[in-house]
């Protein structure tokens, strides 16, 4: 009877010790406690032999831990559940990227490259054209860029205090190997063990409200001219190549054969909120030194451009004008001046089909580049002026599209420069294919005339084929 009273009593502690503890300490403590007992003359040989074969025979006690069995959740699977991606990260809207405790990040970018063979004219002394962009020196071919190069941008935003805030930052890469002598889009360099550039065009901040608008700060596109650019069939492929034999980072385009080029400036500009379709930006700009600026600029730059949308019962409209104007300095005996130009244009849509026209004129602005070509070397300025139509027609996923510009530059007062470039021109002629939503397949063909004050003249011809991707 006492035998069994001692074996029920060390039965019944080492149940309450493992009751106590995790698994594996129960299991230690018990066999510790019935060893204890054993030494003592409580627990006989037999009965320390027998508790020990039961403890071992028990089942493990359940514990708090959630015991999971089967293949494992992968590392994306998990990171996503800790996340809690249903709340706290989701997908962008556009480009790539995700949104996570109020800060959204997302990439874009878009690469290309054509095929392009220009037709050059085989040159001679009446087709000298100071500032002329027809190709002179006989045939090329080049595998290169487009309009536009490579890009790929960064923006990252979020709601802080009420106001949208963002960090935004676009890289610009081309394919073809260059100099590096004057910048990332210097003159090509198509020899062994070269490296291409990488324009770093846009670096600037935003911050805005509804009601508001919004207000941005560092380098970006200028409002002049702008529109222009954004809304010229080129800007998808080739257009004047320019420099085919050696190409850059980029071909010309309709740049100086329609409009002047806007550039990437420095620049604090604010823009409107929306006032049904009106909305206007207006912004204060680094001052582009010009011929007559040695030393440095007393005035900033001023830019400003006006843009009203209209879409309804299958017709579309976009309709905008913008100006610039600059004060630049006087070199020898010539005063100071000022540069001034505005532009207007329109882009009508009816289904398929869209139709544009665009103008330009200015005093002191140049052509080809804002301030390029602005006045003759006595520091007089030069007036300038250009436009170009263009046409679209979307069957399906082909797009078939046509343009024709033209840029012309005057003489100063006074001035004599037979050679000085009269006016540049040019027809296009684009076919589209959307591939997918992101790649879309090009052919292009473009003739470019040059003319100079004295009638000297230049023609080419160029053909590009390729694709370009934007995601």
């Amino acid at each position: 009877m006492r035998s069994t009273a001692r074996w029920l009593s060390a039965t019944m502690l080492a149940v309450c010790l493992t009751g106590f503890a995790t698994p594996a300490s129960a299991q230690t403590a018990t066999r510790d406690l019935l060893q204890k007992l054993k030494e003592k003359g409580i627990l006989s040989d037999e009965e320390y032999d027998a508790l020990i074969a039961r403890e071992a025979a028990a089942p493990a006690p359940a514990s708090n831990a959630t015991v999971t069995t089967g293949t494992p959740a992968s590392p994306q699977q998990a990171a996503a559940q800790a996340l809690d991606d249903k709340r706290a990260v989701r997908m962008t809207e556009s480009g790539v990227g995700f949104e996570m405790g109020g800060v959204q990040l997302k990439f874009s970018g878009s690469v290309n490259g054509f095929y392009v063979h220009d037709n050059g004219d085989g040159g001679g002394p009446d087709s000298t054209v100071v500032g002329g962009l027809a190709t002179v020196g006989g045939n090329s071919s080049s595998i290169r860029n487009g309009l536009l190069p490579g890009f790929f941008k960064v923006d990252v935003t979020a709601n802080q205090g009420g106001w949208d805030v963002g960090a935004h930052f676009g890289m610009y890469p081309g394919i073809n190997s260059v100099t590096g002598v004057g910048g990332a889009n210097s003159a090509g360099s198509p020899t062994a063990l070269s490296t291409s550039g990488i324009d770093y065009r846009q670096t600037y901040l935003t911050f805005g409200k509804a009601g508001f608008g919004e207000i941005k700060i560092g380098r970006d596109i200028g409002l002049f001219a702008s529109e222009a650019i954004l809304n010229d069939i080129t800007l998808l492929a080739s257009g004047t190549p320019a420099g085919n034999v050696a190409p850059s980072n980029t071909t010309l385009g309709r740049i100086g054969i329609g409009y002047i080029y806007t550039d990437f400036q420095p620049q604090i500009t604010y823009t409107s909120p929306k006032f049904g379709g009106l909305q206007f930006s207006a912004g204060v700009f680094q001052p582009l030194t010009t011929i007559g600026e040695t030393e440095y600029n007393d005035t900033p730059g001023f830019q400003g451009k006006i843009v009203y949308d209209y879409a309804g019962g299958g017709f579309g409209a976009h309709v905008w004008a913008s100006g610039i104007i600059q004060n630049h300095d006087g070199i020898g005996g010539s005063p100071s001046y000022t540069g001034r130009a505005f532009d207007v244009g329109a882009k009508l849509t009816a289904g398929p089909a869209s139709l544009l026209g665009y103008y330009y004129m200015g005093t002191g602005v140049g052509t080809t580049g804002l301030f390029i070509l602005s006045t003759d070397a006595l520091g007089r300025k030069r007036d300038s002026n250009g436009f170009y139509v263009q046409g679209t027609y979307a069957i399906g996923k082909v797009t078939l599209g046509a343009s024709y510009g033209a840029s012309y530059l005057d003489l100063a007062d006074g001035e004599v420069n037979p050679v000085l470039l009269d006016s540049n021109s040019s027809w296009v002629g684009q076919v589209r294919y959307g591939l997918t939503s992101w790649v879309t397949l090009l052919g292009e063909y473009t003739r470019t005339r040059a003319e100079a004050q004295n009638n000297n003249r230049a023609t080419s011809n160029a053909l590009a084929l390729g694709a370009i991707l934007f995601f």
